[in-house]
Formats: C-alpha cells, sequence, structure tokens
C-alpha cells in the first residue's frame, strides 16, 4: 500500500498516517515472513471491512492494524511459514458481541501462553454487548477492549478446534477439522443477571476444551 493509496475520499490526514505508521509495525514483525505487498494488501482489505460498519473512525486504523495481524499470523502457520505448535482455537457466533467474546475472554484468560484464541461473526455487530462486559468484569476478565469481527478463510484453516455459537449455515466448513456447536443463550438485549447463567455455562464449556487440548488452566 503506498502513501498515495491512503488518500481516499474519507480519510484523515491522522489517519492516513495512522495507517502508514501501522504498515510499517507489521513489515518491522512479518519481516521475512512476507513481503511490503501482502502486509499492505491485508492491513488494506481489513481496513475496509471496519470502514463499512464502524462508529468510532479514528480507531479504524488501530482496529485494522490488528485485524491484520492476526490474519496475517494466521496464514503464515497455514502455509507452515511460522508455527509454535501451540493449538489455535477459534469462536465463532453471529454478532462476535456476546458469547463469543466471553468464550474468547475465558480462554485467553486460563491459557495464557499455552493456547491461541481468535473469534469473529457471521454479521459483526457495531460494539461488544455491554451486559457481556460486565459480567465478565465480576469474573475479573476485561473483554471491553475487544471489538467485534468478521472471520476469514485463513483464520478458519489456520484453527485446530471450531467453536460455533448459533451461526448455523453461516459458519465456515472445511474438510478435516475439528468442530463443535455449543448451544447457548444469545445474550443480546439480555441483563447482567440474566447474562451470569451463560457467562459460568461457557466457563464449564472452556475449561473442558483446555482439558481435552491438555492446556492446563493456569487458574
Amino acid at each position: 500500500m503506498t502513501e498515495t493509496t491512503y488518500h481516499r475520499d474519507g480519510l484523515s490526514v491522522d489517519q492516513q498516517l495512522a495507517l502508514r505508521t501501522a504498515a510499517a509495525r507489521l513489515r518491522e514483525e512479518f519481516d521475512g515472513v512476507y513481503g511490503t505487498e501482502t502486509i499492505e494488501r491485508f492491513l488494506h482489505s481489513s481496513y475496509d471491512q471496519f470502514a463499512t460498519f464502524s462508529t468510532v473512525p479514528n480507531f479504524l486504523p488501530l482496529l485494522a492494524e490488528r485485524f491484520a495481524r492476526q490474519r496475517l499470523t494466521a496464514l503464515a502457520r497455514v502455509e507452515g511459514l511460522r508455527t509454535d505448535g501451540r493449538p489455535v482455537v477459534l469462536f465463532l457466533c453471529v454478532h462476535n458481541a456476546g458469547r463469543s467474546q466471553m468464550a474468547l475472554g475465558f480462554f485467553t484468560h486460563l491459557a495464557g501462553d499455552a493456547a491461541i484464541a481468535w473469534s469473529g461473526g457471521s454479521e459483526p455487530g457495531i460494539e461488544i454487548n455491554t451486559a457481556a462486559v460486565a459480567a465478565m468484569a465480576e469474573r475479573g476478565i476485561d473483554i471491553s477492549g475487544e471489538y467485534p469481527k468478521p472471520w476469514t478463510d485463513e483464520v478458519v484453516r489456520a484453527a485446530d478446534v471450531v467453536i460455533t455459537m448459533g451461526c448455523g449455515d453461516a459458519c465456515p466448513i472445511f474438510p478435516s477439522k475439528r468442530y463443535e456447536d455449543w448451544v447457548l443463550d444469545d445474550p443480546a438485549e439480555l441483563t447482567v443477571e440474566q447474562v451470569r447463567p451463560i457467562r459460568d455455562e461457557i466457563e464449564r464449556r472452556i475449561r473442558q476444551l483446555l482439558d481435552e487440548l491438555s492446556v492446563p488452566a493456569q487458574h
């Protein structure tokens, strides 16, 4: 992505600068793995995916950088260019705003650095469910910094286990991959009190999943 690529309608000077800075960080991080063209193509497409529905345009370059980093990491695993042997679990739901984000929060909290977890949605929402954020905070886990995002082919292909939660036929299916469908109530428009049982069931399932993956829970 050259400098002129950023000069599109709707992008401020600050956004252009932020994207150039993000591209530089990603080039340094993936040096020797992917070239500039691939890295900037992923950053560009990631930005466009969030630009269609984000209500916080100044935050878009950071979202794009984070998502591009995840996608490039996934692609490197799929292509065998960078792997560390840790299991990867992907949590999918419809809006990536409640169930999958709570599952991601528990998995990351309990697994630590022993495993990797990602999440995505078939129809990503605008923001994380506030009741889910509050319910997780009661357990000492902060998911307020997460954001709804779609899934991409490379992310699904890089996962060892794909956990689906209500996305039905929209959930991507790849052969020779372990899938589990967790039937859980959707926390959308529920109160914190109503979300707590869903949260607790997700934690139970996460602990069981970690045990099956031989990843010791750290808490």
